[in-house]
């Protein structure tokens, strides 16, 4: 008797404030979707700075003969192969450093430039001789980069030392800004949620005081009396975590796999494993805060 009661009490509740638990819902569905969505993006860019980085060369550029002018290190002109030989031996020495050393003469350099820019006009701007020797450093953590440059950059024959992490970590840096600005409108909504949950549980109360005095005058306890307020509450939050997971699994479903895969084919993207993990601590979230927000709320609008 008592659950079918509270049951009814729910009901009643949800019809009279419609318009009201409608807007709980889509603000709580939209603070979540963009909650899942912002721990997907991060899963993301982990992802992708585990693949890019382990795939990164550190590249030593060697001078060559139209380099003299360039600076210090080229001003006797190409290197020569004693200068090559020494640094690929103290290379081979580093720890740092997975064997073997890979290096690239100017004519693969040039075969490599072709084939990037194909038939367009600035392939035509280069010749063979104008691109420099290299030799390609694969490190086993990418991030002691500076270890090579200060060993290498000074060096006589050595025109440059580049760590070709500098070309992604712009990409990581923006995705990391959207995933900030995303988390930054997440907190906004839940807060306009919260704040919509607090106001319908308020005038909920309020509609129904007289209901709630009888209760009280016949002995009902005060968890009893707010109970149908917070079931209400953690009724409309579940509904609105489960548009959310719609809107994260429409999103991997349509925006990913259907759409980003085949644009961008050398991003590995994550799976559906990824958003089976997210989903549950979405319902949970949606269904424990808005509860919580009740219940806090009715120790102060709802005197029992």
């Amino acid at each position: 008797m008592r659950a079918q009661f509270v049951l009814s009490e729910i009901g009643v509740g949800l019809r009279r404030n419609l318009t009201m638990t409608f807007a709980v819902i889509v603000s709580v569905a939209l603070s979540l979707g963009l909650f899942g969505a912002s721990l997907l993006m991060r899963d993301q860019v982990s992802t992708m700075k585990g693949y890019w980085y382990d795939k990164v060369n550190v590249s030593i550029f060697f001078c060559n003969k139209n380099d003299a002018a360039a600076g210090t290190n080229c001003a006797k002109g190409a290197a020569t192969q004693q200068q090559k030989d020494d640094i690929k031996a103290e290379l081979n020495r580093l720890p740092i450093v997975q064997k073997p050393v890979q290096y690239e003469s100017s004519d693969q350099a040039y075969k490599h430039y072709k084939e990037q820019f194909g038939d367009t006009p600035v392939a035509g701007l280069v010749t063979p001789d104008q691109l420099p020797e290299s030799f390609r450093v694969k490190l086993k953590d990418p991030t002691k980069y500076s270890v090579i440059k200060s060993a290498f950059s000074e060096r006589p024959g050595v025109q440059e030392v580049q760590d070709q992490r500098d070309t992604v970590e712009p990409l990581f840096n923006l995705l990391n800004g959207m995933n900030i600005a995303a988390l930054c409108v997440m907190g906004l909504m839940l807060v306009v949620a919260l704040m919509l949950i607090v106001n319908t549980v308020r005038v909920s109360a309020f509609s129904r005081r007289r209901e709630t005095g009888i209760m009280r005058l016949v002995g009902a306890s005060s968890f009893y009396i707010q109970m149908p307020f917070i079931l209400e509450a953690a009724i409309a939050g579940l509904l609105g975590a489960a548009f959310a997971c719609v809107l994260i699994v429409g999103g991997k479903y349509i925006l990913v796999n259907n759409w980003l895969a085949e644009k961008i084919q050398v991003i590995n993207f994550i799976g559906w494993d990824s958003v089976a993990a997210v989903l549950p601590l979405v319902l949970l979230i949606g269904l424990l805060m808005p509860a919580l927000a009740a219940f806090f709320a009715l120790r102060k609008y709802l005197k029992v």
